[in-house]
């Protein structure tokens, strides 16, 4: 199985504060049935900056020692791109990873809102022929509280991934609720596990899918895996037409 959003680089963002850690996080990682991740660093967030470099460096380093330690997984370099309206602009001057070298872009929100520039990214990257995915939509409090924000990012081209600790509820039963009915309304196409350490933003890689299995939900799984693989193949994902977004009796509330 295939991880496209891990924060496995030690001492680089809010990930792993060291390699030691880092190598736990690949043991951890290889239990849970993971066999290649894509290391995704913050970039362009307003508390981190991981660089090109910096990523290359550290990966460099994990790898070095995953071989000592007889680890079998395999490490790609990628980002985890906050989003800014000049972002099409460094991406052609060469300032971030795709996902594996890949045409997928990993893109992250505000955890508030949506700006009002969102589409104009995305027709952007579209027109570049790079495919953006937006991460753990279902932690944008914007989408949470309507989700129809979503469909219309994705109508425009853009692709979503699901985290895997919040389908199994590690962030809190709103965001579950929030993650399943994306989930349901096909409006999510990937999965990962956004793992930062061995404790508290561990993988939950097999827990969120055995969660979804369980709960009807196996044809998600099937197709949320696939793709994870299409973007090491560089590959076009499967997308399937959202459902109709049926209207909540009650709002959500962020927490």
């Amino acid at each position: 199985m295939i991880d496209i959003h891990t924060h496995i680089i030690p001492d680089a963002d809010d990930g792993p504060t060291d390699l030691k850690t880092a190598v736990d996080m690949l043991k951890q990682a290889e239990k849970e049935g993971i066999t290649h991740l894509i290391s995704t660093s913050h970039v362009c967030h307003p508390q981190f900056h991981v660089s090109k470099e910096a990523v290359e460096d550290g990966l460099g380093k994990l790898r070095a020692a995953a071989k000592e330690e007889s680890l079998q997984i395999e490490l790609s370099s990628g980002h985890e791109i906050r989003l800014c309206d000049d972002l099409v602009d460094r991406l052609k001057r060469g300032e971030f990873w795709t996902l594996a070298e890949s045409q997928y872009l990993l893109l992250e929100l505000p955890s508030q809102s949506i700006p009002n520039y969102t589409v104009g990214v995305i027709q952007g990257l579209m027109n570049h022929k790079i495919t953006p995915i937006i991460a753990h939509p279902e932690r944008n409090k914007a989408i949470v509280e309507k989700p129809e924000r979503l469909l219309r990012l994705v109508n425009h081209g853009a692709l979503s991934q699901v985290t895997a600790g919040a389908v199994n509820g590690s962030f809190g039963s709103t965001i579950k609720e929030a993650a399943l009915r994306l989930i349901d309304a096909k409006l999510v196409h990937f999965y990962g596990s956004d793992a930062h350490n061995t404790e508290k933003r561990k993988f939950y890689f097999d827990a969120g899918l055995t969660y979804l299995e369980k709960r009807g939900r196996a044809d998600f799984v099937d197709i949320a895996l696939e793709n994870n693989a299409r973007v090491i193949e560089k590959r076009d994902a499967i997308v399937l037409e959202p459902e109709v977004l049926e209207k909540k009796k009650k709002w959500f509330i962020f927490g």
